[in-house]
Formats: C-alpha cells, sequence, structure tokens
C-alpha cells in the first residue's frame, strides 16, 4: 500500500462529526453507542507486493488491511463502497478507534508506504512482517 492521503468524506461536515485536531473526528460508534474517534485515509495497493495480489479499491486484500488493523489497534468503521466501486486505482477507507492516540499514530502513515514483506529465515515464526517506510 502506497501514497497515504488524508480523505475528507462530506459526513464529516454535518453534526455527527466534531474535529478533534486534523483529520481526527468524534463520533458515535456504527456498532454500539460508545463514543470514538475516527479518520479517513486514501491509498493506493500494489498488486506486485505479496499479499496484494489481485488488489484494488474493490478487492482490498486481508494481509495488510489486517496489518494495519493490527499495528495501530485500530478497526474499520466505514468501507466507503460507493466510491470505491467506482475509483480505478485509489481505495478509501475510514478508521476507528476509542483511543485517540491509536488515530494519531494511524496518521504517521500518510505520505508512506505500508506492506507485508515475506520473511527470508526459515526459523521465522511469522510468514510475512509488515513494513512502514
Amino acid at each position: 500500500m502506497k501514497n497515504f492521503q488524508n480523505y475528507m468524506p462530506e459526513k464529516y461536515a454535518t453534526a455527527a462529526f466534531q474535529e478533534v485536531e486534523e483529520g481526527i473526528y468524534r463520533t458515535k460508534s456504527p456498532y454500539d453507542d460508545k463514543e470514538i474517534f475516527v479518520t479517513s485515509l486514501s491509498f493506493e495497493m500494489e498488486p506486485e507486493r505479496f499479499g496484494e495480489e489481485d488488489a484494488s479499491p474493490r478487492n482490498l486484500t486481508q494481509i495488510p488491511i489486517e496489518g494495519i488493523l493490527d499495528e495501530f489497534s485500530v478497526y474499520v468503521t466505514d468501507f466507503y463502497d460507493q466510491i470505491n466501486e467506482t475509483s480505478e486505482t485509489v481505495c478509501y477507507q475510514e478508521f476507528g478507534s476509542s483511543s485517540l492516540a491509536d488515530l494519531q499514530r494511524l496518521r504517521t502513515l500518510l505520505g508512506k508506504r505500508f506492506y507485508a514483506a515475506l520473511c527470508d529465515d526459515a526459523d521465522e515464526d511469522d510468514e510475512y512482517v509488515m513494513v512502514m517506510e
């Protein structure tokens, strides 16, 4: 995944979202009545990378997305199905967390790449590692 950018959906201009800091908003969770923080990012998948084969805005592959969720302790709160359906290369996703710090860390991806790399060492417990550059 590359070219991470801030994405500002129209819904963030509604009363349901309160800006906490640039790109991060407080709102109700789509899953329960708790308040959470959300941010939206756009990015491009890299089909030539491990785990991103056959990836597109309509088919976000599991490995790098789960890597983001695990690495930054966030979860997906909006898939932006309509915009991803019409986009050729750019993917859009909203991430949420009950922790502002988690979203602040997630936003360190802006302008960077995040991808899975196969481990070279056969003794490794994990088949791949997540890389941010």
